[in-house]
């Protein structure tokens, strides 16, 4: 079987219970049991946005499903982690893309079986315990998150009273975020300010012009570089919604490069991205706060990593092998 878009499946009353094989025969009429576990092993089937090869797990109300055209990138491992501060009370990482900031508290009730893809936050127990020599791993705290596919700076709490500090300063908006992205076309300097809802009208998140309905969402957005029909974005947040930056921009018409979520308008066709990029592109590449014990200011930046720096080279060489008008590359990601 081959698929030319991703698929998505939603678990019906009756099918709670049922094996994830069993549905995916029932969601894909004719194929066999072997097809469906080739589809597994192939890295090929998600669940809530988590891989799972587990033929034998159980479904729940609450899953979505999602069958990819192709298999997904090979796990991240220990080695992609990259910690850039670590103490008694916090850790800094700057996470890769292809990995889930962490587990959905559901799935870790869980019993039996399971065959997930390690999370960010079961990964860096062990990282830390490898730093500090050998001393028994504690479990990591999370107190934000980025999207799967979204690489950059993250901040985990060690200890209870650091979390509740960190997540006090989330609450109130004090965490200093900055974030590059590549969207489509030629967007203008513009502060976006919504009201963001869990379903916009077809499933999937969205502004509302409801009054009192949802929660505010503010992002400002800086152009720092057109390449060619594209523009390489900064996006500072004043709030942390989910998918914020990426339902803001779309809205705004346009869409960030390799978003297979939030690339067409509600009820609407969009255009297919020809970007080429390798995923989504995003990262998080500033994060500023005030240690949750000290009250020191900590601030820390990473440049774009290597994939989206390809990526962006590319644009750049087509715009100007395309014979458009050389732009001011003042203003680059660092």
């Amino acid at each position: 079987m081959t698929a030319e878009k991703d698929k998505l499946f939603r678990v019906l009353p009756r099918q709670v219970g049922e094996t994830i094989a069993a549905a995916l025969r029932e969601w894909l009429p004719g194929e066999s049991w072997s097809e469906v576990r080739r589809l597994l092993n192939a890295r090929r089937v998600m669940i809530n946005g988590n891989l799972c090869t587990d033929a034998g797990y159980r479904l729940r109300l609450p899953d979505v499903v999602k069958l990819l055209p192709h298999s997904l990138a090979p796990q991240v491992k220990d080695e992609h982690v990259r910690i850039v501060h670590l103490d008694k009370h916090l850790v800094v990482v700057e996470k890769p893309a292809g990995v889930t900031s962490n587990r959905h508290p559901d799935e870790r009730l869980q019993s039996g079986r399971r065959q997930y893809q390690q999370t960010l936050d079961e990964m860096l127990p062990r990282l830390i315990a490898r730093l500090e020599r050998g001393r028994t791993p504690h479990p990591v705290r999370a107190v934000h998150r980025l999207d799967r596919d979204t690489s950059g700076l993250m901040v985990f709490a060690r200890t209870v009273s650091a979390e509740r500090e960190l997540q006090r300063q989330f609450r109130v908006h004090s965490i200093r975020r900055r974030y590059i992205a590549v969207v489509r076309g030629a967007i203008e300097e513009q502060t976006i300010e919504s009201r963001l809802v869990r379903d916009r009208g077809d499933g999937r998140r969205g502004s509302t012009n409801l009054a009192d309905v949802g929660k505010t969402a503010i992002t400002h957005v800086r152009p720092l570089e057109r390449l060619g029909n594209y523009t390489l974005v900064e996006c500072r947040l004043e709030t942390g919604r989910t998918h914020q930056i990426r339902i803001h921009l779309s809205e705004a018409g346009h869409p960030l490069c390799g978003d297979k979520v939030y690339w067409q308008p509600l009820f609407k066709r969009g255009e297919p991205d020809g970007s080429g990029a390798p995923r989504l592109a995003l990262a998080a590449v500033e994060l500023g706060f005030a240690h949750p014990i000290t009250a020191r200011p900590m601030h820390f930046e990473c440049s774009l990593p290597p994939d989206l720096e390809r990526f962006v080279e590319r644009l750049r060489y087509k715009d100007t092998e395309g014979g458009g008008e050389v732009h001011d590359s003042e203003s680059r990601a660092t």
